[in-house]
């Protein structure tokens, strides 16, 4: 990760990129925040999926478990 831990970059093929990024919410103030995990190419955000923060561990340990219950 880098920008202080609150963006993170994940390489594919063909040029794609899966980023996830803190971010704050212009809506409903600053002291709201959220995770966003999109689907970019050539810095344009193709797809976006925005997470509760409460979420994120619980996420990242779904995934790891259906990567190690597939052989992935």
């Amino acid at each position: 990760m880098n920008d202080e831990n609150e963006y993170l970059e994940i390489k594919m093929s063909a040029g794609w990129f899966l980023t996830v990024s803190k971010q704050t919410s212009d809506k409903f103030g600053d002291e709201k925040e959220y995770i966003e995990i999109a689907k970019e190419r050539s810095g344009q955000k193709r797809a976006r999926f925005n997470l509760n923060p409460k979420y994120v561990r619980a996420l990242g340990e779904a995934l790891v478990k259906f990567a190690d219950d597939n052989s992935l």
